[in-house]
């Protein structure tokens, strides 16, 4: 009997390791579809994000109905307990990702006509390239128990703000120079800082790796070089 309920909750972990493992794979999807969405102007592909983003938020609460029931009848202890607690800090930070994903595909939506802003349009896609790589690097350091490279995808973090921060100087001195384009270059802003969330939970996931597999949280000062609100303030002087 007592070999019957350690298989039982072993394959119970295992079934919530699997559930993060597919909404991580659905984020990372949303993500790139609603960019593709975005430097196209491809508007099924946009309601699709919106549309799909259901289904991860429908996988978020499974997961975090299967954790509370997890820890109320087995009462895990230590790496058990650190387990259960990782996959929902994961799967919140993932539901966020959907969700930003989905604001993004929503920006593409509202946008029509010729894009013009072309530099800051490959900023944009450069942005999410990097933040792409970053969410799957820390999914598989999640799935393998990786401290070492979840490590360095918190080191990173700062990369995708320095990327931010130079994007925000060029689509405010875009606008600047010419009205007509406030517009495009409003909904870019906020589609690019959308991704620098992302890059944010991205790192999120990386300091719930470190927990899960050290069993401590990262007590250094985390990696970040956005600066966009400080080239608001000197712009508006």
């Amino acid at each position: 009997m007592k070999e019957h309920i350690v298989s039982s909750y072993e394959n119970e972990l295992r079934d919530l390791t699997r559930k993060v493992a597919e909404m991580g794979g659905r984020a990372e999807r949303l993500v790139a579809d609603s960019v593709a969405a975005l430097l196209k102007r491809d508007t099924e592909l946009a309601e699709r994000v919106i549309v799909q983003d259901k289904a991860v938020d429908a996988l978020q609460r499974e997961i975090e109905e299967d954790s509370i029931a997890m820890i109320a009848r087995r009462q895990p202890l230590a790496t058990d307990l650190r387990e259960i607690v990782s996959a929902l800090r994961v799967a919140g930070d993932l539901e966020r990702i959907g969700d930003l994903a989905k604001n993004t595909a929503k920006r593409a939506l509202a946008l029509d006509g010729e894009y013009r802003a072309q530099k800051q349009l490959r900023g944009v896609e450069h942005m999410s390239e990097i933040a792409i790589e970053q969410l799957k690097a820390v999914l598989d350091a999640y799935s393998n128990h990786d401290d070492a490279r979840a490590i360095e995808v918190w080191k990173r973090d700062g990369e995708i703000d320095a990327i931010y921060t130079s994007l925000f100087r060029e689509l405010l001195t875009y606008m600047m120079e010419d009205p007509r384009h406030i517009t495009l270059c409003t909904h870019l802003l906020f589609a690019a800082k959308n991704i620098e969330r992302i890059g944010d939970h991205a790192t999120n996931i990386a300091e719930t790796v470190h927990y899960l597999v050290i069993g401590e949280q990262l007590s250094d000062e985390r990696p970040k070089s956005d600066t966009s609100s400080l080239t608001k303030m000197s712009t508006s002087r």
